[in-house]
């Protein structure tokens, strides 16, 4: 697909969050984007279409009814093997969650950003995580953004690694309500040149495994039962989801490469699948999730600073879930509490506590995960917060023996 040379030059720019997703699609060169409002997600697709209405950018700019009707109309261009975006947030994703399914198991390259919110009722509009953690199994490759530098380079990565052919699957970039979607922060950003040497070439005549032409029509989306023992044109549907989960599979490579690249390339490293921090002489890190991964440096700095020997690890992608990372971690560290805005209801502690927990199961040290709810609906978590739960856990480790089963930090008592 042909694109105009718009060309950006290098610049360090003081922007919000949101900025920071509508400059890297920019940047991606975008065909075609979708647009419907969310707070606290509105000005992304405001300032793309500002881009584009300036003839900054050459993209397809569709204002739809919506959040479905966004996700079908992505899912629709990506048929014809455009280059797509679009945003939303909390009630605006389980609105398109339907379509989120689909555009899965079409195997279609998608980058979406997620400004996190909560859950209404009742209404809330502030950093939490259930929103997106309730689309865990929808097939979609889950990032979740530290900062808002990190918020622009996880853009353009994605866009390389989902269009890899290993891969073909959609994604969310996720950034924290407010706490990030509208704070500032320096993001610095290449030359456009530069940008256009990573990232691949979409495609004139579409994706390798699918391309909507009305020169060639096909038949997609077909009914497909369930078949048995004999193999029927119609009964591939078991075969076709699994293939979702073989791409999840390989994907983890490609994240780890195409992380390695960026950084040759840029010269930025935000970690790959998880970024380790002081973690090589410690029995225990805090794992965290999103703005407040950042912040947990400073609390194990400042507890270094105090004689306590603590560790921190950034979840940045969630799915597909970083097993093998954390199984070699489970070698030295005993106790990993993991500190997140998002609840699993009728277990105990976060979604993100419970998949660590699978993936340590059958691992031969049995760490222990500790579950910390934290900063739900956009509570603040404090540095001492995350020091607080780290001293337990330190504890817990001398003491050896397992105080709490789940921390509730900064709930009302």
């Amino acid at each position: 697909m042909t694109q105009q040379k718009l060309v950006v030059e290098e610049a360090d720019r003081i922007i919000s969050g949101n900025a920071a997703c509508a400059w890297a699609a920019r940047y991606a060169r975008v065909n075609v984007i979708s647009a419907y409002p969310i707070t606290p997600q509105t000005t992304i697709v405001e300032k793309l279409s500002d881009f584009v209405e300036e003839g900054k950018l050459d993209s397809e700019y569709i204002r739809v009814e919506s959040e479905h009707s966004v996700m079908a109309s992505l899912i629709g261009a990506a048929y014809t093997g455009a280059r797509t975006y679009s945003a939303t947030s909390g009630q605006g994703l389980f609105y398109m969650h339907e379509m989120l399914h689909w555009a899965a198991g079409a195997r279609l390259p998608i980058v979406m950003g997620i400004a996190n919110r909560g859950v209404a009722p009742p209404w809330n509009i502030w950093a939490d995580h259930q929103d997106v953690m309730a689309q865990r199994d929808t097939g979609w490759m889950i990032f979740f953004s530290s900062n808002h530098q990190e918020i622009f380079d996880t853009h353009l990565q994605l866009y390389k690694i989902c269009e890899n052919e290993d891969v073909f699957l959609p994604a969310f970039v996720c950034l924290g309500g407010f706490i990030m979607s509208h704070t500032q922060q320096a993001v610095h950003m290449p030359d456009q040149t530069l940008v256009d040497e990573f990232l691949p070439e979409v495609p004139e005549k579409g994706w390798p495994h699918f391309f909507l032409d009305p020169d060639r029509p096909i038949t997609h989306g077909n009914l497909q039962s369930p078949g048995g023992p004999n193999v029927t044109p119609d009964a591939w549907y078991y075969e076709y989801r699994y293939l979702i989960q073989k791409a999840h599979e390989k994907a983890k490579q490609v994240i780890i490469d195409v992380a390695k690249e960026y950084k040759k390339k840029f010269g930025i490293f935000h970690g790959d699948l998880i970024e380790e921090y002081k973690c090589d002489d410690t029995e225990v890190a805090l794992v965290s999730i999103g703005c407040i991964a950042d912040q947990a440096k400073v609390a194990v700095d400042n507890l270094r600073e105090q004689g306590y020997k603590v560790g921190a690890v950034k979840l940045r992608c969630y799915k597909p879930f970083p097993t093998e990372q954390f199984q070699k971690l489970a070698n030295r560290i005993r106790i990993f509490p993991v500190m997140e805005r998002s609840m699993a209801f009728g277990l105990t502690g976060g979604i993100a506590s419970v998949d660590l927990k699978a993936v340590f199961y059958q691992h031969p040290k049995k760490p222990f995960v500790l579950p910390v709810i934290a900063g739900v609906g956009g509570r603040d978590v404090r540095v001492e917060d995350q020091m607080d739960v780290l001293k337990q856990a330190v504890e817990m480790v001398e003491s050896n023996e397992i105080k709490t089963n789940l921390i509730l930090s900064g709930m009302h008592k």
